[in-house]
């Protein structure tokens, strides 16, 4: 990114957006900039910075400096078009008034002006509004967070604070991976607190981090850090879907990158409601070793302010891609992107964007974000999401097979008695044909509580009366789950192993 400014700057770009937080890091960067292009020769450009508060002082110069008068948006840009000289205008937080026409007007005077010559206007903002009429001047950058040489020139500088001069490289590294993803700002404070806690900054100190990390991920609101305990061993059944994903086990290494394969994109995993699509989902993340962001799109949405929901989306897929290698999890996409194609009139157009940018960002990522999304409803989906490209698979979550659900059955009584001998699974597995994997659990803690309740250990015939008195979903919704299995029997890969089985199923 930094490059990229540069290359904007030296090209005499005349208004350049640069989507940040981090104020201080981003003037540094361009004044940075501005020293290595006087060096190369070119005309020495001073760096002017404009806010609401102080108008236009000169960067790296006392507030007082002040330019008189300068406070207003209009006054300020029509300052910057008077200089005669080089310069550098960087404007902090202009986004509440640059849709007001005489800033908008201003701003384009300003372009007018400023071609042929050595004088930008650099918008800076945590978020994106841009009016109609600069849409075709402007140019859009985001400002990268900080990567592992910046974060070690902050934990070099905490060391040296705490005169620890014996870190191992390996201890070294482990702090600079855990703290990916956050500002410099929240780096330095993390660090500072891992030391206040342990009084030293050693490997221990790594979960510190990484709990900090968390909290600061899941403030951000729209983007929530999943722990999970369960493996792959607490799913009944799906043994294609496992096996395809312990194959890939390892594809994030850079073992895989010397192999010569390409960094996987990520699963779409329909199926029946209830079926464990969300469990494989989180239970991939352990198996895989990486950590599991949850995508919340209902979040993202803000009517609050025009352009604000775009910008949660940017920051929270920024969010992952600093983190990567990383899980991003979207559960029920077919809720969050239904109808995003063709939603202009009833929300602005704002889910339409933000459909796009989605997909954009899915199609031209290069960061190792593996998307993982599941859905029920495939009618519900745009089509754009399921061409090739989007996804490396697509695969299928039937029902289970009787098969499966005495797995199932063996996986939730396991979890509740030490012995189970005294079941009869295969006579379990035929009662509860129909069933999804939620449903039988369902059943059984029903049947436990009907025990419990009359003072005694629930027994086969509590589960069976427990199943028979319930409904399951494949017979309430007959029909939706019926296009489901016809949409995916030429369309999806099954889930589990006994394809011919898949095929045959019928209620």
């Amino acid at each position: 990114m930094k490059e990229e400014l540069n290359i904007l700057i030296q090209a005499q770009y005349p208004l350049i957006y640069l989507v940040t937080s981090e104020e201080e890091r981003a003037e540094q960067a361009i004044s940075r900039i501005a020293q290595a292009n006087l060096q190369s020769g070119s005309q020495a450009r001073k760096v002017y910075l404009w806010t609401v508060t102080h108008g236009i002082v000169e960067y790296g110069q006392p507030r007082q400096t002040t330019q008189h008068n300068t406070v207003s948006p209009e006054a300020a840009i029509e300052w910057t078009v008077r200089q005669k000289d080089p310069g550098i205008y960087v404007f902090k937080d202009l986004h509440p008034f640059i849709t007001s026409p005489p800033v908008t007007r201003w701003l384009r005077d300003a372009i007018a002006q400023f071609k042929g010559t050595e004088k930008i206007i650099i918008l800076m903002s945590p978020l994106q509004e841009i009016p109609l009429e600069l849409e075709k001047d402007v140019v859009m950058l985001d400002f990268a967070l900080p990567d592992l040489s910046e974060l070690n020139q902050v934990l070099s500088i905490q060391l040296d604070k705490i005169k620890n001069r014996r870190t191992t490289t390996e201890t070294r590294e482990k702090l600079l991976k855990a703290a990916l993803g956050l500002t410099k700002d929240e780096a330095e404070k993390v660090y500072r607190k891992a030391y206040v806690k342990a009084g030293q900054l050693s490997e221990e100190e790594v979960d510190v981090v990484l709990s900090e990390k968390k909290q600061l991920i899941r403030r951000n609101g729209i983007l929530e850090y999943i722990e999970e305990d369960q493996t792959l061993n607490s799913v009944g059944g799906l043994e294609e879907l496992k096996k395809w994903l312990k194959q890939r086990s390892n594809a994030f290494t850079e073992r895989a990158r010397e192999y010569g394969l390409p960094q996987p994109k990520g699963m779409l995993i329909l199926g029946v409601p209830g079926c464990g699509k969300s469990l494989i989902a989180k239970t991939t993340a352990r198996l895989w070793g990486l950590p599991l962001l949850r995508l919340d799109m209902g979040r993202v949405y803000d009517g609050s302010m025009v352009g604000r929901s775009e910008a949660n989306l940017r920051n929270a897929l920024k969010t992952a891609e600093s983190i990567s290698p990383a899980i991003l999890f979207i559960d029920e996409l077919d809720k969050a992107f239904a109808g995003g194609a063709g939603s202009g009139d009833s929300d602005g157009g704002t889910s339409s964007r933000i459909f796009g940018s989605f997909l954009t960002w899915m199609q031209e990522k290069t960061s190792p974000v593996f998307v993982m999304a599941t859905a029920n409803r495939i009618e519900r989906l745009p089509g754009e999401f399921l061409r090739k490209g989007r996804f490396d698979e697509i695969f299928f979550v039937d029902l289970p097979t009787p098969e499966e659900r005495q797995d199932i059955f063996t996986i939730h009584l396991s979890k509740r008695r030490s012995d189970i001998s005294r079941f009869d699974l295969e006579q379990l597995a035929t009662v509860s044909d129909g069933f999804s994997g939620a449903e039988i659990e369902q059943a059984l803690i029903a049947a436990m509580y009907e025990a419990f309740a009359q003072d005694r250990e629930f027994t086969q015939l509590d589960i069976i009366a427990a199943i028979k008195s319930t409904l399951p979903l494949s017979r309430t919704m007959t029909e939706q789950v019926t296009a489901l299995r016809d949409w995916a029997r030429q369309r999806a890969r099954p889930a589990s192993a006994s394809v011919a089985e898949y095929q045959r199923m019928e209620f």
